[in-house]
Parts: C-alpha cells; structure tokens; sequence
C-alpha cells in the first residue's frame, strides 16, 4: 500500500453517503495504453482491451479459469408444447470430463414453440435453481446446496417468479412472444455462495473453503501463496460462457445473438463474462452495484472495504490493498470493465438506493463511451443524469436507466431488455 497514502476516513469500512465527502479522483483513460501509447482505431482497442481484461485478472476477480478439457451436453427431457403449447421446454445436463465425473450444470432451455427462424437466447443464472421460473413440476430440482436454506434442502418455491408480487419475476410468455428464448441455470451448482463465515455456525459451509468447491474442483488445488486466484465471480461468468457452449449445439437459437443479464451479484457475473467473452453480443447486468459497473473511486455506498471482508471470495486478494483510499491507490476502475464489452451491446440497469451508487453507473458510461466512438459505434447519450424510470440514457449501443421500487429483475427491467435488445 505505501505508508505515505492516508485514510480517506478514520473508519474505511463505513459506508459513505454523503455526496460532500466523496475524495477527488481522477479516472483512467480507457484509449490510452499503461505506456502511454494512444488508441486510434478498431484494432488498436481490441489490443487495449487484451490489456485491460489483465488488470482486472490481477487485481481484483482473479484470473479467467481455464476452458473445461471437453463439454459434454445430454437432454434429459425435453417437452413440445409447454407453457400452454406456446413454448418447447428442455433441460440438459453438462459435464466437463470425458467420464463426466465431477461437476455438471443443470440448464433449463425454454423457447418459442413456432419460430420460423433461430431466436436469440437470453443467458443468465438464477439464485435457487430452474423450477422457480416456471411452475411445471417437470422441472427437475438437483441436488444443491443453496443461501435460502443454508442447506442442501430447497425451498417450496416451485414457480416463484411467475408471481408478479415477487421482487424477481419471469414473464416468460412476453419474452417468448417478442421472439427470445430463455437458458439458465442456479448458480449454487457452479459455486456455492456462503454467507461471511461470521454468521456461518458449520464450519465446512464457510466461504474461505466451501465456496471453492462446484466447479473449482476442475481447476485443482489452489495455491493460497497467489494473489490473483479464481474467485466465485469468475467462476459464475464461467459458467455463463458455457452456457454459449451449450447455445452454439442448439440450432434452434442464434448464438449470434446472445444476451447475458443477471441481478445484483449474478449481475456483476454477467459483466465480468460479456467483458471476457466477445461470443455475448449483449450484456444487461440489473442492479449490480459496487464491484460491478459503478466508480470504486468514488467511495459512496458499499465500498471495497466492505466487499473484501464480506465477500472474500468474489475478490482476488490483490483486491483488498485498495480499501484504505480508492480514490488514491486505484489504478484502474470499473468504467474499463464496461468498456472492455466495446464495441457490442451494453446497458446498465440502474437501482435507485445508495449502497448501490447507480449515480456511478452513469458516470461508469460517460467514462467508457469512448471505447465504443473508436470502434465506430454510436456512444452514450449526451444527457444529464436521468430521473427514475426515464430512458433518455439509452442509446443504441451504450444506456443506463435506474429505477427505484425492490431489489431484483422486475417486468420493467425485462421489458428495457427487449427494447434495447431489439434495437437495430
């Protein structure tokens, strides 16, 4: 850290809310290169990109886990005319050895029933597994240990996300109707995601252990001496990269077209995949607050102090040398992230409570709009900071929009989905 650089507060774990406090800082030009080399056009960014991806691997999510040795993908069950005949429901299996030991991802496929043509899928992970989106008790339920129950026992929540009183909804039938298809999978069977080990009472369901199992026993043993390890975060978005996998085996989806979204952490994920991943053609990360797309720097609401000993394993440890004074000791920020899914599809969905800053959000587009004006494509809107549910920052390729209301993916959000994702 260096002793010269001060406490931007007595108590760097409280969370500041109070505008007047925010340090100065100053943010890096996403167009200039760590040797002060300049960007000029298409190609150049996508070197500078390269670059970036690497910071953000050495610094703060750790380094991108390896492609899986094979992708072996087998239909359990598959259904022609679900959701009242409008849709085909199908669920697959995924494991990633040749003996298919070890870990496999469940993936529910729903997609409409009479389209002439590939859909493009909408690709995210859901919280506590396949059969809360639709109420079809034919979903299958695997096996999982998951945050409702802090159990391998699951809930009663069979369809949950068709009650429209639910912070998270899936209004399956508009989606399907606007010509989109629909893939997912629960997150707790890539990575566990342990509540901080002070409110964990068992100790084998503590983060700096249990959430680096799932996937991460592909990957072998971790050498706890690195401060760039994968971390939960880079293993969610792993996943959702394999849900391209498993997009790119169906002919019935356009795999051209995919669109990653996610709330809250999974949104952080959703990002973090589409930066890394040039297969997503569109990202729409929901509500995903500090350490995903809004300004460290900036040092309001949830802050790296809280993220790095709440949360130990989103973050590489490289991540917690910043904590003390962000707008100091930051080097880069979370404007490069969302500039490295440049030149393809990005909007941010805002929510409208202070531990998420989605003020920083909207500065995070104001700062990464370059990276897209390179590559010859429009950027943001030149517009002031947007009232609720106003939509004038949503440009063609760049928008960010918030809301206020609960915490979660609501029928506002997924319709802003199909406008921007529609959008020509």
């Amino acid at each position: 850290m260096g002793n010269n650089i001060p406490d931007i507060r007595e108590n760097y774990f409280e969370p500041n809310y109070d505008p007047e406090k925010i340090a100065p800082y100053t943010l890096e030009d996403p167009l200039t290169f760590l040797d002060g080399r300049k960007v000029t056009n298409a190609a150049e960014w996508s070197e500078r990109r390269k670059e970036i991806l690497g910071i953000f691997a050495s610094e703060m999510f750790g380094q991108e886990p390896p492609r899986p040795e094979t992708v072996i993908v087998e239909k359990v069950e598959e259904k022609g005319d679900a959701l009242a005949g409008f849709a085909v429901r199908s669920q697959y299996q995924m494991y990633f050895k040749a003996d298919k030991s070890g870990p496999c991802i469940n993936w529910l496929v729903l997609r409409p029933r009479h389209a002439a043509k590939p859909v493009p899928p909408i690709l995210f992970l859901n919280y506590r597994g396949n059969r809360e989106l639709i109420p079809d008790t034919e979903v299958l339920s695997p096996k999982m240990w998951n945050r409702a129950t802090h159990s391998f026992e699951l809930p009663e929540t069979r369809g949950v996300m068709c009650d429209p009183n639910h912070d998270t909804v899936m209004p399956i039938g508009i989606l399907l109707s606007a010509g989109f298809a629909v893939v997912t999978a629960s997150y707790c069977e890539v990575s566990p995601d342990p509540d901080p080990d002070p409110y964990t009472k068992e100790e084998r369901y503590r983060q700096n252990n249990f959430a680096y199992t799932g996937v991460f026993e592909l990957w072998g043993k971790r050498d706890e001496s690195r401060t760039d390890n994968p971390t939960a975060l880079g293993a969610w978005a792993w996943a959702l990269s394999r849900g391209v996998d498993l997009v790119e085996k169906l002919p019935e989806l356009d795999a051209e077209k995919v669109i990653v979204t996610g709330c809250s952490r999974l949104g952080k994920a959703a990002a973090i995949a589409a930066a890394r991943d040039e297969r997503f053609a569109i990202c729409v990360p929901v509500q995903c607050g500090g350490g995903g797309l809004t300004l460290a720097k900036r040092d309001f609401g949830e802050n790296i102090a809280t993220e790095v000993k709440m949360f130990t394993h989103w973050y590489c440890k490289a991540y917690s040398k910043y904590q003390r004074n962000p707008a100091k000791l930051l080097n880069f920020d979370q404007h490069l992230l969302a500039a490295a899914i440049a030149p393809r599809k990005l909007l941010i969905a805002g929510f409208d409570n202070q531990w998420f800053d989605t003020e920083g959000e909207y500065l995070v587009c104001k700062a990464a709009s370059c990276a897209w004006e390179v590559c010859g494509k429009p950027g943001f809107p030149d517009v002031p900071y947007p009232a609720d549910f106003e939509t004038s920052a949503i440009g063609e390729y760049l928008g960010y929009y918030r809301r206020s209301e609960g915490h979660g993916i609501a029928a506002f959000d997924w319709w802003q989905l199909i406008q921007f994702a529609s959008k020509k």
